[in-house]
């Protein structure tokens, strides 16, 4: 099995890229820090048009591609710091549970319940919530089911807004598979992340060539190098990771092979693999953010250079679909 990122894949990315730096530049974005809906419903239309959305989907419906495809759009979409509820309107429409969400007509927040505050993204906005409970199952809530939401007035990142609920509703149950659209779920926040780990490298990258100091550009030092060189390492190895544990999704034949070579379950054999992928993308996300803000120096900590944010929402996605420390914990359990 090839699990390498082939002609057509980087053709999609390009092509999804190209319409980001066109529809939605981060100039354009940033224009709405700090508002309830922090992405336009025009923009929103935009995105899917290209049928990011439907991406899964069998034809007529959709283009029939896979995970592994998805989660290069994914990635593209964390590089170019689009915000909105992009990973629930994604499982919805992929899982047929709310209609209108394969086309960008409506919107779709997740919400994986567990121990902490409830917080829901993007609530004002939001056609539907879909809640993934501790055992996996999977139920719909409608937003005037939310009623006492309270929005920060100061989230973390300012193109994520965020409501903090007492507590959810019961909500009407779904037939729906749990485990899968959690791993899913996982899977395609980790492709984000991925996003965000590569995007900060090449913004470090460029500031790095372009900062002079002592008469030539500080990229040319040698301890620059080295940060520069472990942030491709985290971010190569991220997406890797990523990629394989898609494929495998993908190819059930071969996730049961590798899954009875290693004497588990299908199931088992994909919990550990997404586990996997999601902590090297968060720490990837993460470390890089940071090693970005160290080699721009001064610069990096102004509002003006966009590394915070791409650190801000990697903080949020690394609370989402289980933090990294809840991942190297299954991973230790399952060894």
């Amino acid at each position: 099995m090839d699990f390498r990122v082939d002609d057509e894949q980087r053709a999609l990315a390009e092509g999804i890229r190209s319409v980001l730096q066109g529809r939605l530049p981060l100039e354009h974005l940033r224009a709405r820090e700090g508002d309830e809906r922090t992405i336009s419903q025009d923009d929103w239309d935009a995105l899917g048009a290209t049928g990011l959305f439907s991406l899964t989907l069998a034809e007529p419906a959709g283009t029939g591609l896979g995970l592994a495809d998805a989660v290069v759009v994914f990635e593209e979409l964390g590089r170019g710091l689009v915000p909105g509820p992009l990973v629930g309107s994604f499982l919805a429409a992929a899982a047929g549970l709310v209609p209108g969400a394969e086309v960008g007509t409506a919107q779709v927040g997740v919400h994986r319940t567990g121990p902490g505050p409830v917080l829901v993204e993007h609530l004002g906005a939001l056609d539907a919530l879909l809640v993934l409970g501790p055992d996996d199952e999977a139920r719909l809530l409608a937003p005037d089911r939310l009623a006492g939401a309270v929005r920060a007035a100061a989230p973390l990142d300012p193109l994520t807004p965020v409501w903090h609920l007492a507590s959810l509703p019961a909500g009407d149950a779904l037939e729906a598979d749990g485990p899968r659209l959690r791993r899913d779920g996982a899977l395609l926040t980790a492709a984000l992340q991925v996003g965000h780990a590569a995007e900060v490298l090449d913004l470090a990258v460029a500031y790095a060539k372009e900062r002079h100091q002592f008469g030539k550009p500080i990229g040319t030092f040698q301890a620059v190098k080295h940060i520069c060189a472990d942030m491709l390492v985290r971010a190569e190895v991220a997406r890797a990771a990523v990629h394989a544990a898609a494929c495998l999704a993908d190819a059930p034949d071969v996730a049961v092979a590798e899954a009875t070579a290693a004497g588990c379950t299908r199931d088992e054999l994909l919990e550990r693999s997404v586990a996997g992928a999601k902590l090297l993308a968060d720490e990837a996300a993460l470390t890089n953010a940071r090693a970005a803000i160290q080699v721009h120096g001064g610069m990096g900590y102004t509002w003006q250079v966009p590394v915070h944010l791409h650190l801000k929402r990697a903080r949020v996605h690394a609370t989402t679909f289980g933090t990294p420390a809840d991942h190297a914990a299954a991973l230790a359990a399952s060894a």
